[in-house]
């Protein structure tokens, strides 16, 4: 039993130092790494949608869905930097948030079909959806401690359910394109985060706006 208690208060101890860590960064800093994370999101999700490009059948380009089925797709987001430059701090860490949360049941679809995936990449993807949703669960950590430091208004998230389900087809160009099709989505949205990532951290910085 005492044990038990020694062992508990070690990690309380632990928890407690972490979270007075992480109140001691400055908020630019969180920015730069949390920017330096989303950055490496966007290239993964880039590296990937090549990988599959390159064995994707080309009558999945002509019956692939559009953008706007995306289950993400409801949530109003700045178009481009210039919109996103009027769109405040607060919001900004509220949209990333928001589209984070909502890949993760989405990217445990991914990495369930990607080992069976009929790809000659099979395992090289597999791996990569595997590294990002380690990047995903770490950037999302990152952002929770963001939104503590600046104020309620960051810390609202809008809620946008994955209901695709969890089969992404019984043949292969189904599954073919319905994979590509839900990592393109996510492909997007990887760069909205990383976008609104950068303008934040350029706000922090106290740079002018045309150099954001």
């Amino acid at each position: 039993m005492a044990q038990r208690r020694t062992n508990g208060s070690k990690l309380l101890l632990t928890v407690l130092y972490v979270v007075a860590a992480c109140k001691a960064v400055p908020i630019s800093d969180l920015l730069d790494r949390a920017s330096q994370r989303s950055d490496r999101l966007h290239s993964l999700s880039t590296m990937l949608t090549r990988e599959l490009d390159s064995h994707f059948p080309p009558i999945g380009r002509m019956i692939m869905p559009r953008p706007a089925m995306c289950h993400t797709s409801s949530l109003q987001t700045p178009n481009d930097k210039e919109q996103a430059l009027q769109v405040s701090e607060s919001d900004l860490l509220s949209l990333a948030r928001s589209l984070l949360r909502a890949w993760v049941d989405p990217l445990l679809v991914l990495s369930s079909s990607a080992n069976t995936l009929p790809h000659p990449a099979q395992n090289s993807i597999s791996n990569k959806i595997q590294e990002l949703q380690e990047h995903s669960k770490t950037l999302g950590d990152g952002l929770n401690i963001l939104s503590g430091k600046m104020g309620p208004a960051a810390q609202t998230m809008s809620l946008l359910p994955y209901r695709g389900g969890n089969d992404l087809g019984q043949d292969k160009i189904s599954k073919l394109i319905n994979f590509q099709f839900l990592l393109s989505c996510f492909r997007r949205d990887s760069h909205k985060i990383d976008s609104f990532l950068k303008v934040l951290r350029c706000r922090a910085a106290k740079m002018q706006p045309e150099m954001c």
